[in-house]
């Protein structure tokens, strides 16, 4: 007969929490292999979708302040990566509590203390929750869907039935007895030591663990990106930008005029981005129309004639001074030529445009024939959309934040009605138009100039009003008066404007702040207010130590010789 000592739930939840991360790293493997569901990221992701705005808005927020309280890089990647790491954890505590929880029901169950029957019914029963969630939301599959829903509810029950069987083990881990049949004696069998076989399964399971996130990680590139599909061969910028023979050069430590693609700053609401086959898309065009068309990528470059524009895009969750602003030259054709090719009828009044993350939102017909600047985007940079920006098309709505703006178009219908997008639904702004705002990049006290007897400290950064433009920045040095700075031409009217301000050196501890009037010669607003829900408005500032007068004019002999 054996000898039943129960294993605790707490030692459930240490099985669970090794046999979760086992699991989590062969859904990986097999994401990047086979192009089958991720399911950490896609409950996240489902869950995100559930949570009622204000809350997924204090969450962003938190978020946000802790990337720069902790100085953790760039916002936009920053807060991907941080989303990511929080869709881990939470999948690997749901996996700690439901297997504690196994560990409990068995210690309470009268079934056979052998049987693997209730993991094998638990894995199958999370296993097609999982999946049901999985066919929701999950954006990065590629493979047959009854290869993925054999694939999801195998791998649950596995883990299941593996938990379930530690379990057994550690039940009948103590001294146990037999009786020989010959001799009808009771004999003593040795005992299994837990602790030396909890060592073994957390061993096999880090091996296990390691070699799944490391075959993942080589085979799909990036973890996190997902996996590009039949993109179209990538061009590039030849770098003349309309500007080039302005004279005034910003000040050093200004962020770059022209941002470079991999640090466009992109928000999206999945964990990652849609794997999209560029010879499968179509954009699928229906509702109120007298032409309903189902076009290819192809098609729209061969139908419509291409702009070219060069873009700032914000988002409104931007704080004053951040870095959720960029800009690029985007290429594609007007909304205004494709109103011309479908038609819509008379009763038709928005658009609803909607992209194969879910993520939809609403533009007025009125809005669109009255500015003709709107457009859809098929090139960022003189090259096909990358897949983390919105491949294989994305539209432009002048002076407007980029939560109204939808990536990976998949279908637009012509609706009789305006109805609440994907955001405004969360409580953001209806019309997210742009508000005016100016930032300092740069005091540069390691770039000071010689001015005859003075020294001159250049000060930079951007203004940016949508499609206002900027007329005039200020700059005030220690609430003193208000001096104006100058202007660098934009690289269009959609951009932002590169300001500098030559201040005259002098030492101390100063804090410069700037301000800028819109194309109308409107002020911004200087109240500090935060980003929801209609974006940010107030004064930046920045703070800076000047170098002493003695370091400038003797500076230490290994400068002094670098110069020479």
């Amino acid at each position: 007969m054996d000898n039943l000592r129960k294993p605790s739930i707490w030692l459930g939840a240490l099985v669970g929490g090794l046999l979760t991360m086992t699991l989590m790293s062969l859904l990986f493997l097999a994401d990047m292999l086979a192009g089958l569901p991720f399911i950490p990221f896609d409950v996240f992701d489902f869950v995100s979708r559930q949570l009622p705005g204000p809350l997924l808005t204090f969450g962003i927020d938190t978020m946000v302040e802790m990337i720069i309280a902790f100085d953790m890089g760039e916002t936009s990647a920053a807060a991907k990566t941080a989303e990511q790491l929080m869709g881990l954890g939470a999948f690997l505590l749901l996996g700690v509590v439901v297997i504690a929880l196994l560990f409990g029901a068995l210690n309470r169950s009268k079934s056979s203390p052998r049987s693997l029957y209730p993991g094998l019914m638990l894995g199958l029963a999370l296993g097609a929750v999982m999946m049901m969630i999985s066919a929701q939301v999950n954006l990065t599959a590629t493979a047959n869907e009854y290869v993925q829903l054999i694939w999801v509810l195998l791998a649950f029950q596995l883990w299941a039935v593996a938990a379930n069987w530690i379990y057994n083990i550690l039940a009948h881990s103590d001294a146990k007895t037999k009786i020989d049949e010959e001799t009808g004696e009771t004999i003593a069998v040795e005992a299994l030591d837990r602790r030396q076989f909890m060592v073994r399964i957390g061993g096999a399971s880090a091996v296990l663990t390691v070699i799944g996130a490391g075959l993942g990680a080589l085979v799909g590139g990036q973890p996190g990106e997902g996996k590009v599909v039949d993109e179209l061969p990538s061009g590039a910028a030849d770098g003349n930008l309309p500007n080039i023979n302005d004279n005034m050069q910003p000040a050093p430590g200004t962020r770059p005029e022209y941002t470079p693609l991999d640090d466009h700053y992109r928000i999206d609401i999945s964990s990652r981005p849609p794997v999209i086959d560029s010879n499968e898309w179509r954009l699928e065009v229906t509702g109120l129309v007298d032409n309903p068309v189902s076009l290819s990528l192809q098609e729209l470059y061969d139908k419509f004639d291409r702009v070219d524009r060069f873009i700032t895009l914000s988002c409104i969750s931007n704080r004053i001074g951040g870095t959720l602003i960029s800009t690029t030259k985007w290429s594609g054709f007007l909304v205004k030529d494709f109103l011309e090719l479908v038609q819509p009828q008379e009763e038709a009044v928005a658009l609803k445009i909607t992209g194969a993350d879910n993520f939809d939102e609403y533009v007025m017909l009125d809005l669109i024939r009255s500015d003709e600047r709107i457009m859809f985007a098929y090139e960022w940079d003189d090259q096909p959309l990358k897949q983390k920006h919105g491949f294989p098309l994305r539209i432009y709505l002048p002076d407007r934040y980029g939560m109204k703006q939808p990536k990976w178009i998949k279908s637009i219908e012509f609706v009789d009605a305006w109805a609440e997008g994907y955001w405004v639904r969360r409580g953001w702004s209806v019309d997210a138009i742009v508000n005016t705002t100016s930032v300092v990049d740069a005091v540069a006290t390691d770039a000071i100039l010689k001015d005859n007897d003075d020294y001159i400290v250049p000060v930079g950064g951007i203004a940016y009003s949508g499609a206002k433009m900027i007329s005039r920045v200020e700059v005030s040095v220690n609430g003193g008066e208000w001096e104006e700075a100058q202007l660098r031409q934009p690289l269009s009217e959609l951009t932002w404007v590169i300001w500098r301000y030559d201040w005259r050196f002098q030492e101390g501890e100063y804090s410069f702040e700037v301000r800028a009037y819109d194309g109308d010669g409107k002020l911004q607003s200087l109240e500090r207010r935060g980003t929801r829900p209609d974006g940010a408005t107030g004064v930046h500032s920045r703070k800076e130590s000047m170098p002493t007068l003695a370091d400038l004019e003797n500076p230490p002999a290994a400068e002094t010789e670098a110069e020479s």
